[in-house]
């Protein structure tokens, strides 16, 4: 082992690492600030960014010091700031806004548990149920009504800006039905409808999330006479005859219990239907180290996990499933498809 001391650059960047929460922190002051908001068109000074959110000007200058050395906006000459495309995505109104992903990924709830790192890496369980006194979606639907919102609006923004890959990617030639498991509000399904006019679909989830699917998939909705909504658990059983069915994000609970989700789809599935798979890898493509962050936390809080590549392969093949295809969708989504053997 070398005696050699650290370099200066080797020191920084570890420091950097065990102050990244800064960097977490910034952001979520940004928007709960509303500072992307206050920003216009135009650049706009610190102070008058102070007045606007009724903020210390001298400390949200320091915020701002922060957000734009991860540019999250831009300062400009004469202490102007100005907005990046990091800062334009913290606006509620932006096409391809993550405000309510920021505020899911920093409640406050949350930052404690992170702490208890080490000991979820030691048992490899959940630390959330020992310091709550309940399990995560209980407490969160009992305790935290505002965190349930945020909760609802950020997959809703997570799923909007993954739809239309999906939908580019989703190989539906010869399918006349697909069945959405674990649909959510039916964002994803909604899409391909649109895309494809001859296809009828079944969204499948909790009847509290059924309940609030999109508006177009509801009775009087622009696509309410081509779809079915089917309120269940999926764990217990999937309850809709398709060609397709899609799995988009909901394979992380543990792989016995994805296992017999997979399998749940298959009782019901029509001969020779397909099974499509949307997940993260954790260890391919370059979404890996969000993957590796979001499988963490979700490590911390439900006893979750995000897939390796061979490892979701793993769960489909025990399922009973041939793999036809593995491809990526985006740049932190990959696509599987299989059949059954």
């Amino acid at each position: 082992m070398s005696s050699a001391m650290p370099s200066e650059s080797l020191v920084s960047d570890v420091m950097e690492h065990a102050l990244s929460a800064a960097c977490a922190a910034s952001v979520r002051a940004a928007v709960t600030l509303g500072l992307a908001e206050a920003l216009g068109d135009d650049p706009a000074t610190a102070d008058e960014l102070a007045t606007a959110v009724g903020a210390h000007p001298a400390a949200l200058r320091r915020l701002l010091r922060s957000l734009t050395s991860y540019g999250v906006f831009a300062e400009k000459p004469a202490d102007f700031y100005v907005h990046t495309e990091k800062s334009l995505a913290l606006r509620e109104d932006a096409p391809d806004s993550v405000k309510y992903l920021v505020l899911w990924c920093t409640e406050p709830w949350l930052w404690p548990l992170w702490g208890d790192l080490g000991e979820s890496v030691r048992t490899g369980s959940e630390v959330f149920t020992r310091t709550h006194g309940r399990r995560f979606y209980e407490q969160l639907h009992t305790e935290w009504p505002e965190s349930a919102r945020i909760f609802d609006r950020a997959m809703t923004q997570q799923t909007r800006l993954s739809a239309t890959a999906v939908a580019d990617m989703l190989p539906l030639s010869g399918a006349a039905t697909i069945a959405d498991v674990g649909g959510g509000q039916g964002i994803v399904l909604g899409t391909l409808l649109e895309r494809h006019p001859e296809l009828r679909g079944f969204l499948l989830d909790l009847p509290d999330v059924v309940a609030n699917a999109d508006a177009r998939l509801h009775p009087g909705g622009e696509l309410a006479d081509r779809v079915r909504l089917v309120p269940g658990d999926c764990l217990k059983e999937v309850s809709a005859e398709a060609d397709v069915y899609l799995f988009k994000n909901i394979l992380g609970v543990d792989d016995d219990a994805s296992v017999r989700i997979l399998r749940n789809a298959m009782k019901a599935a029509r001969p020779g239907a397909r099974m499509v798979i949307v997940e993260n890898f954790v260890d391919d493509g370059p979404g890996r180290k969000l993957a590796a962050a979001m499988d963490l936390r979700m490590l911390l809080v439900i006893g979750g996990q995000k897939h390796t590549r061979a490892g979701l392969l793993k769960v489909v093949e025990r399922a009973g499933l041939t793999v036809r295809s593995v491809r990526p969708v985006d740049s932190s989504l990959h696509m599987i498809e299989a059949t059954e053997m």
